[in-house]
């Protein structure tokens, strides 16, 4: 069985490549999403086993695991679709 990761660094670089597939592979939801200012509604169930994921390879003694994964969704999901035309911006 592997390691989980106990480095918050590490951990975050986690989040953030499980997060950048998931706007990968959902490109589509993602603006969508953002347009209609219902990302989180759009991708729930994708984020969710993301978050799964990332908690089955991440130390539960890890302080702010769950922040970690939750600053990867805004630092790649939200920043990197602020091209897209939306009235939350």
């Amino acid at each position: 069985m592997p390691r989980l990761v106990d480095n918050p660094d590490l951990a975050f670089r986690l989040a953030r490549a499980i997060v950048s597939d998931i706007a990968l592979y959902n490109q589509d939801k993602v603006a969508s999403g953002i347009r209609n200012d219902n990302l989180f509604d759009v991708l729930a169930e994708e984020l969710e086993e993301g978050r799964e994921h990332f908690h089955a390879r991440v130390s539960p003694d890890l302080p702010q695991r769950d922040h970690l994964y939750d600053r990867a969704i805004v630092d790649v999901m939200i920043k990197q679709a602020g091209k897209i035309e939306s009235a939350i911006w």
